[in-house]
């Protein structure tokens, strides 16, 4: 059996992962904000925003803060269940 930690991030998504990912997409897209401009009013990395849409990235709960509070909706409006 393969190591977990050996696995690349896209190997390791779950179900949450990539359904928040979708969410941010989907509150992002409308916006007409790309990734890049999200990221600059959220303070992170473009590369990261890229991440987490994919569902690669097992995000804090202060990144997500950032996230909605750049994409202008609450927290919860972003959590899948």
């Amino acid at each position: 059996m393969e190591n977990k930690k050996n696995r690349s991030p896209k190997d390791r998504k779950t179900p949450l992962q990539i359904m928040f990912g979708q969410l941010v997409r989907q509150k992002r897209l409308p916006q007409g904000l790309s990734q890049e401009q999200l990221a600059e009013i959220a303070g992170l990395h473009f590369t990261y925003i890229s991440s987490v849409e994919r569902g690669e990235r097992n995000i804090t709960l202060g990144n997500i803060a950032k996230i909605a509070k750049a994409l202008q909706c609450s927290l919860k409006d972003l959590m899948p269940y």
